[in-house]
């Protein structure tokens, strides 16, 4: 299966040396300043958290998140279980953070314990306990595998995401775990959470920052991973990658101010800084990783600097052919 898998992933599809690239700049300017470093870490905790639980449902909105973790606050009109849902994803955050470390080993146990992290205080009776019977997935086009499968399948996993750690691209190897996790459907409930924070530590073992799924694209997410059930990972590994880019960008243009200089695609076309492209163009291009972009809410933003790469490129391979 899991040669079937690796054979049918193109790497050439993907903007994989853009990120690597990236990567290699916010490593050079290690290490970063200790002060800007921590309220970067809180803040992208704080947006991880609220994207997290609002593609679950919990209807908390970004500041109010951030009114619970940070302020302690409680919000009317917001259930019990809303809240917990923030402090215990936030404290599940801050127990991967001690996980970090380039020789880290995924295991069953630190998986068991970010489930429990996940459902603390809310369903103690199944937090960090692998399911003990059958369940259905609104939406999705499987029926996960029956519980009596369950541990073999997530040691399977393991053994398979720990030896492929040195071997394969972490940001491809971290997609695929994220959707063999979803698929195993290994608990009653928390699944998505579990799944969304675990993919997050091996990309931090190798050195990137969290990678974060938006509530905005919560509908493509799902469709990828249906799309994934089926044995093609393009789409799903599309959108990690596009998580993964964006938290660089966030993280350099903090620390190298005058690397990137990002604006809406719709002002660039205003500019008439597209080189004829239609603003439609520009954001297919985006969505589908052709060019380096980013997305903030529904709206995409890249660069001049990214436009004339892509012509650059296109132009080289028209006079190669």
């Amino acid at each position: 299966m899991w040669k079937e898998i690796i054979e049918n992933i193109n790497v050439a599809d993907y903007p994989l040396d853009r990120i690597s690239e990236k990567k290699k700049i916010l490593d050079s300017l290690r290490p970063l300043p200790q002060g800007v470093l921590d309220q970067l870490r809180q803040d992208i905790a704080l947006e991880w958290t609220y994207n997290s639980n609002s593609i679950e449902g919990n209807t908390l909105t970004l500041v109010e998140t951030k009114l619970v973790l940070e302020d302690g606050l409680t919000v009317g009109g917001k259930s019990l279980r809303e809240h917990f849902e923030a402090l215990n994803h936030s404290d599940a955050i801050s127990y991967l953070e001690q996980l970090v470390s380039p020789q880290y080993q995924m295991n069953g146990k630190d998986i068991l314990d970010v489930h429990a992290l996940v459902l603390d205080k809310i369903q103690k009776e199944i937090a960090g306990r692998y399911r003990t019977g059958a369940v259905r997935i609104m939406g999705a086009n499987f029926v996960p595998p029956n519980y009596i499968k369950v541990p073999d399948l997530m040691d399977d996993l393991m053994d398979f995401t720990n030896s492929q750690f040195a071997q394969m691209d972490s940001v491809i190897l971290s997609a695929i775990f994220h959707h063999r996790f979803v698929w195993i459907h290994p608990f009653a409930d928390g699944n998505g959470r579990s799944a969304r924070l675990l993919f997050n530590l091996l990309l931090m073992n190798d050195g990137y920052p969290p990678a974060i799924i938006l509530k905005n694209d919560r509908k493509k997410y799902y469709a990828a991973l249906n799309q994934a059930n089926n044995g093609n990972y393009s789409k799903f590994i599309l959108l990690v990658c596009q998580a993964v880019e964006r938290s660089l960008d966030i993280y350099l243009s903090h620390f190298d101010q005058d690397s990137f200089d990002y604006t809406s695609i719709g002002n660039l076309v205003e500019e008439e800084m597209t080189s004829g492209y239609s603003q439609e163009y520009v954001s297919l291009l985006a969505r589908l990783g052709k060019i380096d972009a980013y997305k903030e809410g529904r709206i995409w933003y890249t660069s001049k600097k990214a436009i004339d790469t892509y012509i650059e490129k296109r132009e080289r391979k028209r006079v190669r052919s």
